[in-house]
């Protein structure tokens, strides 16, 4: 059976000695959050997820959900009674708005803690990660009075919330979208039309779900600047809160799907539904946008997380299993055969995920504070640098932590052999739950895309060249030191890739769009390296400090600086690789005719 721990003392190093989140201590949130309170805080929360909600996880894919005849769905056997446990230590708001009952943690600490119940569960994580997506958009665009009523009760989990997008013939191409909202006399709207791949549409976990549904009024133009946003409750709720009739609105279907078995995916079917307009009419797919960057930067983190478990557990079975000899002569000389972590090509395997695992890690604590500082930095500067920072490393984080955290989970599934393929092991399961990632909030290819079309040129290019110059500083502060020159050296060369692949895309993307497009998702990953060598930089900086100073973990800092050389001597060469994809042009991936395909 899978096992899973959460990784607190590598997140409570990341926050402390590599982030010093107690600079910020007068913002809002950080005020209060002492050592020992964040200590206690996330390993609260780490044991929650272990002892909670991991062991559901593998019962939540063999029983998968349930859709009655009468439209209502009901969740694995478990799912409910730990769902109750979730919202009785509030962990959904822990760092909401305490105005709307939210506990005022960071973001920062939120995502910690998000990180481990992926790995835990992810199919029971996307029922209350949803609705803070949901809070988030709400929060931006609806009325004061609209907030009152459903913020608060979703912020402590009596209501969850989800997000429908997509319908069966438009999934990316929402000016296609075909939902309706027909105006009424008393200012509501009744929506009709059929949304899909709606995650947690139906449940039994809250007593009630609010769902954000895209639609167009009649009089809108038929294109992406006619949609609006309306809030759609399963249950109606009156002024006052309080719970009213069942809406219009059931689950039609749920998907027979890959994997993330024990989330409720389902087709949704509006029959003239009561709605309610939230922000302005033909506006919606901005306020939806808050929402879908929120939940972007969640997958990103998902995409870390079941790489680390599928890497928790290839690792103990590596030092478990044996079977062969080392090459360099029997390590295990009283038994017959040696663990097969001796052998360099699962060393390979292990050492890959690692060393994406940490400076993941790194990275999405790094983002996840800059949202909090674009939301309360001291500066109108200050809280730009931070939202042009987060908005440019968005796509990044989707895109790049889910390619590498389906590989990393496949290559865990490797290193069991014909045990990773069968189910005994569950190994299979982290494989499949996996793969999602990188399909929806947009697929990766929309991520590559949204970043060269769309962040790199955003207001002239200013995040960029602030983000390049702090890994440039960076590079050379490790390079100034002698104990962390093995990292500056290769990150100013990669950095060298990443601007040189960028120079030739502002010459040949302007004139033939086609080059952008090509090398978009080869520029992805080369910034996906270069941003995770950036984090690998601070991190080792921070681990050498720690060893001059006599830390008394010595190991960890030990261990931290070993996995930094793997990260410096085997992976972020292959920035030189994918420069030369981008650099190819278009020409070679288009030569070919479309019926000789």
């Amino acid at each position: 059976m899978p096992s899973y721990k959460a990784p607190v003392r590598d997140g409570l190093f990341i926050l402390h000695e590599v982030l010093q989140i107690e600079r910020h201590a007068a913002l809002p949130g950080f005020a209060d959050l002492t050592s020992d309170t964040l200590a206690a805080v996330l390993e609260e929360g780490g044991r929650f997820a272990e002892e909670v909600i991991q062991p559901l996880n593998r019962q939540g894919d063999m029983q998968g959900c349930t859709r009655h005849a009468d439209g209502r769905v009901t969740t694995p056997d478990g799912f409910k009674e730990a769902y109750a446990q979730f919202v009785a230590g509030g962990w959904g708001g822990l760092a909401g708005d305490p105005a709307f009952g939210g506990q005022g943690l960071p973001h920062v600490v939120a995502t910690a803690f998000e990180e481990y119940m992926i790995a835990a569960n992810m199919a029971f994580t996307m029922y209350p990660m949803l609705t803070q997506g949901a809070i988030a958009a709400i929060r931006a665009v609806a009325t004061p009075a609209q907030q009152r009523k459903f913020i608060p009760k979703m912020m402590n989990g009596t209501w969850t919330g989800t997000m429908n997008l997509t319908e069966p013939h438009c999934g990316t191409d929402l000016g296609l979208l075909r939902t309706r909202a027909e105006p009424e006399p008393d200012g509501t709207y009744r929506i009709t039309g059929t949304k899909i791949f709606i995650s947690s549409g139906d449940h039994d976990l809250s007593e009630n779900i609010i769902h954000l549904v895209l639609a167009k009024l009649p009089d809108a133009p038929d294109n992406v600047k006619g949609i609006s946003l309306f809030i759609v409750p399963k249950l109606l709720v009156d002024d006052d809160g309080n719970l009213g009739a069942r809406n219009a609105v059931t689950c039609g279907r749920i998907e027979e799907k890959m994997g993330i078995h024990g989330n409720a995916t389902c087709v949704m079917n509006y029959e003239g539904a009561t709605g309610y307009l939230i922000g302005e009419r033909d506006k919606g797919l901005r306020a939806m946008f808050i929402m879908m960057n929120a939940a972007r930067l969640g997958v990103g983190v998902q995409g870390l997380a079941q790489s680390e478990v599928s890497y928790q557990n290839a690792a103990t079975y590596a030092r478990e299993r044996l079977q062969g000899r080392a090459l360099s002569g029997p390590q295990n000389p009283a038994g017959k055969a040696d663990p097969i972590i001796v052998h360099p090509d699962v060393r390979r395997m292990l050492m890959n995920a690692r060393a994406f695992n940490e400076g993941a890690r790194a990275l999405s604590l790094w983002a996840a504070l800059r949202v909090d500082l674009a939301e309360n930095a001291a500066t109108p500067e200050e809280r730009q640098a931070a939202e042009d920072e987060i908005g440019l490393l968005t796509p990044v984080i989707k895109g790049y932590f889910t390619d590498k955290g389906y590989e990393n989970a496949t290559n865990a599934q490797q290193c069991f052999g014909g045990h990773g393929y069968v189910r005994e092991w569950g190994m299979e399961q982290f494989v499949r739950d996996a793969r999602i990632a990188l399909i929806y909030e947009g697929t990766n290819g929309i991520q590559a895309l949204d970043l060269v079309g769309r962040k790199l040129p955003a207001h002239g290019g200013r995040a960029l060249r602030t983000w390049l110059q702090t890994v440039g500083t960076s590079a050379a502060a490790c390079v100034a030191d002698e104990a962390t020159r093995f990292v500056g050296e290769p990150l100013q060369r990669a950095l060298d890739d990443l601007q040189g692949a960028t120079g030739w895309l502002m010459r040949n993307a302007l004139t033939k769009p086609d080059n952008a497009a090509a090398g978009s998702m080869a520029y992805l990953h080369l910034m996906g390296l270069v941003a995770l060598g950036h984090q690998w930089a601070l991190m080792a900086r921070a681990a050498s400090a720690a060893l001059a100073n006599g830390a008394a973990d010595a190991d960890f800092y030990t261990h931290k600086l070993a996995v930094a050389r793997y990260y410096f001597s085997h992976l972020i060469c292959e920035t030189a690789v994918h420069r030369a994809r981008v650099e190819a042009g278009a020409a070679p991936m288009m030569a070919l005719p479309a019926e000789a395909f």
